[in-house]
C-alpha cells in the first residue's frame, strides 16, 4: 500500500470555489489543479 499523505495548501489567490476537480483520497501531482475558483 502507498504512503498516504495530507498536506494542507494556501491559495495564491482570494474567491469562492465554483468546482472541486478532484475525488477525495486521489493521488494528485505537484502543480495539478484541484479548484475551479472565481476571483474576487
Amino acid at each position: 500500500e502507498a504512503m498516504k499523505l495530507m498536506n494542507e495548501i494556501k491559495s495564491e489567490v482570494k474567491g469562492k470555489i465554483l468546482e472541486i476537480l478532484v475525488d477525495n483520497a486521489e493521488p494528485v501531482e505537484f502543480g495539478q489543479p484541484l479548484f475551479l475558483i472565481e476571483p474576487h
